[in-house]
């Protein structure tokens, strides 16, 4: 191979790497910016769609004004991916900084996606001039797009199992700019003397440098300061995890829950949720030895479980190990649950609620479902026909399953489309609301299949259920028969008949639970 033609493989590979590099780095930074929006504006599913669509809007705009570059080309390519470098780098610390001091949060994510978007929109046409230097035609475009295409694999992969879990939003970005500036700083040392615009180049080398240094050193109290404006008490634990960002703030002595910025409970009011979501299925049931918690990783519910001296085995499922590690050993969540998730009785299962019941073949007397808000397609199918005739399936005879079902105030429709999926499974439904100061009117269903008895009677039943022989701190007989009694219009024909099953093809859900009236006050 003579000298020149092994100079212009050096130069080939180099770029492909480079791609390769790049390509990791461009996927990433759709989601991070998706998953900031997602957290700092919520509507994850909304505000995914909107980013990438942004992203790739912008990245066709970037691929055609590269077309207005006609010389100086590896210059242009490592001038971008410096840029590319602060701009993904400070994505994070510019968000949460603005969060802190205005609303218009939506207006800096969506623009840092127009921008970072166009950038990344740039590199391949540039790349793929540049290299047309050195390879043909049929072989330049594949080699291109087969490394940026690869690249984005791998940057997948690590965003989902290690970056967003070890590092989270704060030092995720930095590790991205670092990529890219890592791109742009080999190619312009290996390649110097091809490069025209040294000192510029030189110059924003160093100031980049010195960014990145900086940022590094400063990101976490700036990404700090602007998640603590999000809420209203002092945060004493953050953590992101695999699946979702946990935050747990302080109020004299009360604690608050949250994950992915939704209240989950504090215990200035927890039992007025707790109880009713626990004991009336408790105490209906005919048996209550077996029971199948699905959610409630918090060991809240597994607290009031155990408060029935019958209960022989608690399975609980919950998708998140994080949560679940919390409840049993930090000290906040140990102490509201009494220790629940340290009882020998109590199995723990770290996977996804419908995933369990397909590997599952036992029954239960009480099944209880406690998981969050239908908020997400992904949420949807833990709440359609095919997953409540699974539960039904796993019910003992004379077992009874409770769900939470939002809030029939807030999300009126929501509430009464999961009555109905649960009846369409073939169950007999009781719904119930109470008024849980911090969240507003909640709901819960419970469930019987309609053979063991109806709706009318599951009615007559929970007006006479007594509560004496467990502690509680909030319900009772009489707080029972409030709970079943709903006012004027919500279960009226007028409005139910027109509301529709929720399935997997067709969830429905989604689209009631997100027009409810959630932001009135």
């Amino acid at each position: 191979m003579n000298p020149d033609q092994s100079q212009m493989d050096s130069c080939s590979r180099s770029l492909q790497i480079s791609l390769f590099a790049t390509g990791c780095s461009g996927i990433v930074a759709e989601f991070v910016l998706s998953t900031l929006a997602a957290y700092l504006l919520g509507n994850a599913v909304f505000q995914w769609t909107i980013v990438m669509s942004f992203m790739l809007f912008s990245m066709g705009l970037g691929s055609r004004v590269s077309r207005n570059f006609s010389f100086h080309l590896l210059d242009f390519f490592i001038l971008t991916e410096f840029t590319l470098s602060i701009l993904c780098a400070v994505s994070s610390a510019v968000a949460f900084g603005v969060a802190a001091y205005t609303e218009a949060r939506s207006l800096i994510i969506y623009g840092l996606s127009l921008v970072i978007g166009f950038l990344i929109g740039m590199e391949i046409p540039l790349a793929t001039r540049i290299n047309s230097r050195y390879q043909g035609l049929r072989t330049n475009i594949s080699s291109i797009l087969e490394m940026d295409y690869f690249g984005s694999l791998l940057g997948g992969l690590v965003f989902a199992f290690v970056l967003l879990p070890f590092l989270g939003l704060a030092y995720t970005p930095i590790v991205l700019g670092s990529i890219n500036f890592s791109v742009a700083a080999w190619l312009f040392f290996k390649f110097k003397h091809l490069i025209v615009l040294k000192k510029t180049i030189y110059s924003v080398f160093l100031s980049v440098f010195a960014a990145l240094i900086v940022l590094s050193l400063g990101v976490e109290p700036i990404v700090r300061y602007g998640e603590q404006k999000k809420y209203k008490d002092r945060i004493i634990f953050a953590r992101q995890t695999e699946f979702q960002r946990i935050v747990i703030t302080q109020w004299k002595q009360w604690y608050w829950l949250y994950i992915n910025g939704d209240e989950q409970f504090s215990t200035y009011d927890e039992e007025r949720y707790h109880e009713p979501q626990v004991h009336p299925a408790m105490k209906i049931a005919g048996s209550c030895s077996k029971v199948l918690i699905l959610g409630g990783g918090d060991g809240l519910a597994a607290r009031e479980v155990l408060k029935y001296s019958e209960v022989r085995q608690i399975t609980l499922v919950d998708i998140d190990p994080v949560i679940t590690d919390l409840a049993l050993n930090h000290p906040i969540l140990s102490m509201a649950n009494h220790g629940a998730m340290a009882d020998k009785r109590v199995q723990v299962h770290n996977m996804d609620a419908s995933a369990f019941l397909e590997m599952d073949d036992n029954l239960y007397n009480v099944i209880i479902v406690d998981l969050p808000d239908p908020d997400s397609v992904d949420l949807m199918h833990l709440y359609s026909l095919g997953f409540y005739m699974d539960l039904k399936t796993r019910l003992a005879r004379g077992g009874v399953m409770v769900t939470q079902a939002t809030s029939p105030f807030f999300a009126r429709n929501a509430f009464l489309c999961i009555n109905k999926t649960m009846q369409a499974a073939g169950f007999s439904t009781l719904p119930y609301h109470n008024q849980v100061p911090t969240l507003g009117q909640w709901g819960w269903i419970i469930g019987v299949n309609h053979k063991d008895a109806s709706s009318g009677l599951l009615k007559k039943t929970a007006s006479h259920l007594e509560f004496k022989d467990i502690t509680t701190r909030f319900i009772n007989n009489s707080a029972m028969i409030s709970m079943i009694h709903f006012g004027k219009g919500l279960f009226d024909s007028e409005v139910s008949d027109h509301i529709k099953v929720n399935r997997q093809s067709d969830p429905v859900l989604l689209n009631y639970y997100t027009r409810g009236s959630w932001g009135i006050y």
